[in-house]
């Protein structure tokens, strides 16, 4: 059948077929990958996709129908392309590459296979065969999984992928280099083992053992180094039919019933021990998601507590930085003003300084110009003492007046009045110069006086710059500590 045939038989069956496995389909889907995050969910998109490509099957295929498996295998379809395509493929595979042979005339086919992989056995691991005879394990107790879902019911999704790509490569014989790579590796481990035990592995150690990538690598490269011709293949199937030929000719068909009786019997308890062990790993599965789930919706209420939290302590840091800056700016415009009203003082100051200074210096050039004047004068009276002929009798060389009684005998009235008037000059003149050092001493304090306010302003001013950055320093200091706690 096409393709666009297929698809479209596969939209129909959706709408008018129902199928006789319904029930069947409906139970397998929630076991398959059950932790898988697209088919977990039931009634999710990825369990419908799987229903309607089983369901579709089982209809399209009515000799065969649905069989126990084919979910794991439509599933991995699923998860590399749409579920018309996934639909398409698993036709293909089922027809094209005989994975349906293995479900018809009562798995004769199968049972051919595991022929096949025995002699196989014999042939390149001779010591497992001998070692599996010798605890009656035969190959369907563990082989049956392999060929009925290609090794996706157990195995690891990484480690299928690769093994489906290479059967839609080189057909369904790679099965058979697969699980020789798989009995090779484990030779070691399963010598050890009773009947009971190497069961268990098949069912439980052996899957676990290729979780790791790097494991499922070798064995994929294991695998394809492995070469198995067709021909000995064909071998080992006529041998088998030759075999089965001389058994239906040798045995009593009653014995024959009752053989293959047994043998289903075996098969459907296998069957019924591989679906409890699914249905215990999806219980299994279904709690540790449960408590995930609590767990996860746990740790989401602490952390919407911690955002309500963090988000509050936002808002009051937002708000303390808003408080502090509003303080920050007080401070600078107070400080400011301080500012503008020492640097006013200090210029008034300075002025008021430098007025003092220039009198004080007008003082000093007066003062000199008085002395030089005086000096002038003095000498001038000295040039008309010593001119003079009745003076230099009062006075001596150095304008000292001279003694007493040499004075009364020689002095008349004319000069007595003009000698007391030189003398009331000369007191006039010492007065006034005793005064002006008096201002310039006067001068001088007031001066020192206006030097140590200058000092002492400048002092208050340096005082309130560094007290003002002190606590605006402080203040941020603190502000970016509470923040900082308040982030971690």
């Amino acid at each position: 059948m096409e393709l666009l045939d297929l698809l479209s038989f596969l939209k129909a069956s959706k709408i008018k077929h129902e199928s006789p496995q319904d029930s069947a389909i409906t139970r397998d889907i929630n076991r398959t990958f059950p932790a898988h995050d697209y088919f977990k969910d039931t009634g999710g998109d990825g369990q419908d996709s799987l229903y309607k490509i089983c369901k579709a099957y089982s209809v399209y295929d009515e000799e065969i129908g649905y069989c126990q498996g084919q979910s794991f295998l439509a599933a991995v379809l699923l998860l590399h392309m749409p579920e018309e395509q996934a639909f398409s493929v698993l036709v293909k595979i089922m027809f094209d590459y005989g994975l349906r042979e293995l479900f018809k005339q009562n798995f004769e086919d199968l049972h051919c296979k595991f022929y096949q992989l025995e002699r196989l056995m014999q042939e390149y691991i001779p010591d497992l065969y001998s070692h599996f005879l010798d605890i009656s394990l035969e190959a369907h107790m563990y082989a049956s999984q392999w060929f009925l879902t290609l090794f996706t019911a157990k195995f690891p999704l990484y480690m299928v992928f690769h093994i489906i790509d290479l059967l839609l490569c080189e057909g369904i014989s790679v099965i058979f280099n697969v699980a020789l790579g798989l009995l090779k590796t484990s030779k070691d481990d399963l010598l050890l083992t009773d009947f009971e035990g190497a069961l268990k592995f098949f069912r439980v150690q052996l899957p676990k053992r290729y979780r790791s990538e790097e494991n499922a690598k070798k064995l994929m490269e294991l695998a394809c180094n492995m070469k198995i011709s067709q021909k000995k293949l064909k071998k080992y199937e006529k041998e088998y039919h030759t075999m089965r030929e001389q058994q239906a000719q040798q045995e009593d068909p009653i014995e024959r019933f009752e053989r293959e009786n047994r043998r289903l019997q075996e098969a459907n308890m296998r069957l019924e021990q591989e679906n409890d062990d699914l249905a215990h790993e999806l219980v299994t599965s279904k709690i540790a998601l449960r408590k995930d789930l609590d767990n996860a919706e746990e740790k989401a209420d602490a952390l919407n507590k911690e955002l309500l939290m963090t988000k509050q302590k936002l808002i009051d840091a937002e708000e303390e930085k808003r408080r502090l800056e509003e303080e920050s700016a007080q401070l600078k415009e107070m400080c400011r003003r301080e500012l503008d009203k020492a640097e006013s003082e200090i210029k008034k100051n300075s002025s008021i300084i430098g007025d003092y200074k220039q009198i004080c210096s007008q003082l000093s050039e007066r003062l000199e110009k008085q002395q030089t004047a005086n000096k002038v004068e003095i000498e001038k009276i000295r040039q008309k003492v010593d001119d003079c002929e009745r003076c230099r009798e009062f006075f001596n060389k150095e304008g000292r007046v001279k003694g007493i009684s040499s004075a009364k005998e020689v002095l008349d009235e004319d000069t007595d009045e003009e000698k007391e008037t030189l003398k009331n000059q000369l007191r006039e003149m010492e007065l006034e110069l005793a005064q002006t050092k008096l201002q310039l001493v006067e001068a001088e304090c007031k001066i020192q006086d206006l030097e140590h306010h200058l000092g002492l302003a400048l002092n208050e001013v340096q005082a309130a710059k560094k007290t003002w950055f002190n606590r605006t320093l402080s203040s941020i200091k603190t502000a970016t500590g509470v923040q900082g706690k308040e982030t971690c």
